[in-house]
């Protein structure tokens, strides 16, 4: 199964999810261990899991799509130091 964001095929998601082989479990896992603030990780799981595009999570969470990228991107590096 290939991962591909609705924002696009060069998005991050998809190079953490497929370079290192992570079914949606082991994401799941990684997100639940590594990210510690309850809002991100329902902000991740729902960008990974659910594929939802930023600007949905904006209005979703009541944040810019800006910010919802910030806290992607950083979180994004967070998980890729612990895969």
């Amino acid at each position: 199964m290939q991962y591909v964001p609705r924002d696009g095929p060069d998005q991050g998601e998809k190079i953490i999810m497929i370079q290192h082989g992570l079914s949606t479990t082991e994401m799941s896992s990684l997100i639940n261990e590594w990210i510690f603030s309850e809002r991100d990780r329902k902000i991740l799981r729902r960008r990974y899991l659910d594929h939802i595009t930023y600007e949905c999570l904006s209005e979703e969470f009541g944040l810019s799509a800006r910010q919802i990228k910030n806290i992607v991107y950083k979180s994004e590096k967070k998980l890729i130091q612990h895969i």
